[in-house]
Formats: C-alpha cells, sequence, structure tokens
C-alpha cells in the first residue's frame, strides 16, 4: 500500500463510519510471495504466521490459503485458525501460561506440537495427554540470552525476560521429557524479540544455536526434529512507502549462511509483523483542531482503544492525512504545520504523535495511520464503552 493508493480509496472511505482499518490484501499477497520465494529455495523451511499479530479473518484465510502454517498463543487463536481453514497439525501452541482447557483442545484438535516453556508446564501437559489417552509432541522453548536491537518490552530472549528455559537447564529438560510416557520430545523453539531490524541479531542466535545442537550430540542426543527459530523481523514504520516488503532476503540468507543444520532437521520461522504489517491502516476522520497554549492539537476520533501501540511502547506511526493534495508557498515549497495528533480516551498516554508534520488539517480531514496491520485491529479494547473498530479489505472497496 502506498500514499497514492490509500489516496485513490479516500472517495470510498468517505461513506465509511470511522475508525476502521483498511487492509491491502494487494500488498499482502505481495509480501507471501516474497517470503514463499525465498523460502521455497530450501528443503525442510516451514513457515507459520504469528497470529498475534493480527486475527483478522479475511487475512488469515489468505494466509493459509497462500500455505502457511499458525503459531497459536491462546486457545482463543487455535479456534480462530481451526475456523479459518488452518489444518491442526499444521499449528504450533506457545506461550508462558497455557490453561489446562487450551491444552486439551490443543490435544482434542491434533495441532503438530506444544512449545513448552517450563518443566512444571511439560508435567501438565503430559498428565492431561495421558488421562486424553494422547501423546502430546513438545518442542522446547529455549532462552538464548541473545539480546535484540529493539524497544526493551519487546526483547525476549535474554535471562531476565520471562519467556523460555535457560539454556543451562536444556540438557535436563529434554531428558525428563524422555522419562514420561504421554510426551513426545521433537524438537528446539527460539525467540529473541521482535521489531528487529539488524541482521546481526539473527545471526547471533544462529550461533548460539549452533552451540546447543553441539552439547546435546555431545550428550548423544541427536533425535532433534525441529529448529524453530521464531520470527522478529521489523518492518519501515518512518517511511512505509519506502519498504512496504521488508527485507527478507537478508533475513532468510541469513539462517541459510549461519544455521548448521543437521541432516533431516526441518526449520520452521513465525513471521508476524513482517508479514501484515504494512498492509494494514487506521483510518481516522479529525474531529477538532485545538490550538493550545504552546501546542496545536489534531483530536481525531481514533483513539488507543483502537491502536495501542504509542501509548504502550511509545511506538512511532507515519501518519497521512487523505483529504488534501500538496500545497506549497510561492516559493513551492510544501507547506507544513507542527502538531500533536491525539485520540479522544481519557488518558494523557493517548497519543499517537508529537510534533508531527502535515499538511493544514481541518475537521473532517481523513487521516491514515500507517503500518497498522500488526498488533493494531487485534490489541483493540473497549475502553470508555467504546466499539471495537470495523475491518474492511480492497476487496471490500
Amino acid at each position: 500500500m502506498t500514499k497514492r493508493l490509500l489516496q485513490d480509496q479516500k472517495e470510498r472511505f468517505e461513506s465509511l463510519k470511522t475508525p476502521f482499518y483498511y487492509y491491502d490484501t494487494d500488498l499482502l499477497a505481495e509480501t507471501l510471495s516474497a517470503i514463499k520465494s525465498e523460502t521455497d529455495k530450501h528443503e525442510g523451511w516451514h513457515l507459520h504466521y504469528a497470529v498475534k499479530a493480527c486475527a483478522n479473518p479475511k487475512v488469515l484465510r489468505q494466509i493459509q490459503q497462500a500455505g502457511f502454517g499458525a503459531d497459536c498463543v491462546s486457545g482463543g487463536e487455535i479456534r480462530t485458525c481451526l475456523e479459518n481453514g488452518f489444518p491442526a497439525d499444521e499449528i504450533v501452541f506457545a506461550g508462558v501460561g497455557k490453561a489446562d482447557w487450551e491444552i486439551e483442545l490443543a490435544l482434542e484438535a491434533g495441532i503438530q506440537y506444544f512449545n513448552v516453556e517450563s518443566i512444571p508446564e511439560l508435567e501438565v501437559i503430559a498428565e492431561i495427554a495421558s488421562r486424553m489417552n494422547k501423546i502430546a509432541n513438545v518442542s522446547f522453548r529455549i532462552n538464548p540470552d541473545v539480546g535484540a536491537h529493539t524497544h526493551s518490552h519487546i526483547t525476549t530472549g535474554l535471562a531476565e525476560n520471562k519467556f523460555g528455559i535457560a539454556k543451562e537447564d536444556m540438557l535436563h529438560v529434554i531428558q525428563v521429557a524422555k522419562s514420561l510416557p504421554s510426551v513426545r520430545f521433537v524438537g528446539l523453539h527460539f525467540h529473541i524479540g521482535s521489531q528487529i531490524l539488524q541482521m546481526d541479531d539473527f545471526e547471533a542466535l544462529c550461533y548460539r544455536i549452533n552451540e546447543l545442537q553441539d552439547q546435546l550430540e555431545a550428550a548423544g542426543i541427536t533425535e532433534v526434529h525441529n529448529i524453530n527459530v521464531g520470527g522478529g523481523l521489523g518492518i519501515n514504520y518512518d517511511n512505509p512507502d519506502e519498504a512496504p516488503i521488508p527485507d527478507f532476503k537478508s533475513y532468510f540468507e541469513t539462517y541459510a549462511k549461519h544455521l548448521k543444520l543437521r541432516p533431516g532437521q526441518r526449520l520452521h520461522f513465525e513471521l508476524g509483523r513482517a508479514v501484515v504489517g504494512q498492509c494494514g491502516s487506521l483510518i481516522t476522520r479529525c474531529l477538532y483542531i485545538k490550538q493550545a497554549k504552546e501546542k496545536q492539537f489534531v483530536i481525531v476520533d481514533a483513539g488507543m482503544t483502537e491502536l495501542m501501540r504509542p501509548a504502550l511502547y511509545g511506538a512511532k506511526h507515519h501518519i497521512q492525512n487523505l483529504s488534501v493534495g500538496q500545497q506549497t508557498t510561492d516559493n513551492g515549497q510544501e507547506t507544513l504545520f507542527k502538531y500533536d495528533i491525539v485520540g479522544p480516551i481519557c488518558e494523557s498516554s493517548d497519543t499517537f504523535a508529537r510534533d508531527f508534520t502535515l499538511p493544514e488539517t481541518r475537521r473532517g480531514d481523513l487521516l491514515a495511520i500507517r503500518s497498522a496491520g500488526a498488533y493494531g485491529e487485534t490489541m483493540a479494547s473497549q475502553y470508555n464503552c467504546r466499539e471495537l473498530p470495523k475491518a474492511y479489505t480492497t476487496a471490500d472497496m
């Protein structure tokens, strides 16, 4: 989706109640094709879409039809994926706090495997599987103690993070699993964070996985069927038109070059943000222009209830006024104004951007908050008794 294509939809958007999400499914198709063109070069590479990024049914169906499996972190996500065509044996279930009913649901459906994060969780899965006369395939999420150049709230691979099993305990938990008749150890899982743009971080993960595999082989453990490296590839939030499709070539080449897979091992990826981030925009309308003593505010009808990321992480999104073209001064330079762009929610953190430059904006103008396809609609809430936003796709226009 580009600035021009969004403005072309402006007349159609005018008839819709704001705020709402818009997904460019043509761009999504191009993104999925770019991913497949890289991974199809390698035998035994498998793609799972991280459903937490966006669970819109139309988006999910398009991803499933492209041949992706699903990475789920709740029973609700498993149900949603099954309802939208994902085969159960292409679903992986992750997360640090799986409830009993979620484990039962996953076992009954016959998912591919669980990503297990502690011995207590392993023991509960084993007990439930035994009671249900099932065998649970388990992969252990190992905390590799590898840092990532990203926001502290979305780094997940450091020793102090809540995720995963300490790498020093890896051998022990595998031995425990092998002693339990109702579980089958099938692999290792890693994830170091999200919105990562430096390939050095993924390279460091490769080296750590190589070390851990060497340790397992030295201990006589050679049946590690799956290596799951998570996801984490970021997108360009500052200039979405500059890079509407992330650098999948560099990302996948990093693993092809530096990760030493053993013969027959399958490599799994769990991409989320990189798949859907750029195809989604939050469309909102300007309610008021408010001149304060030191600030000029654009008050829009979307808020942190529709897009939580700026309030939660201080995340920045490019914002585009769809209702005006380029305005120029007598000397041909574009006329821009500085605004704080804020929502109607009764929280000071309900701010999308500070000192953001836009053409002169007026009441009624439509604005697009870009790169909102990931962790946007799926994190929406009904705080202040607001309605959840509707969503539309290219095909709906």
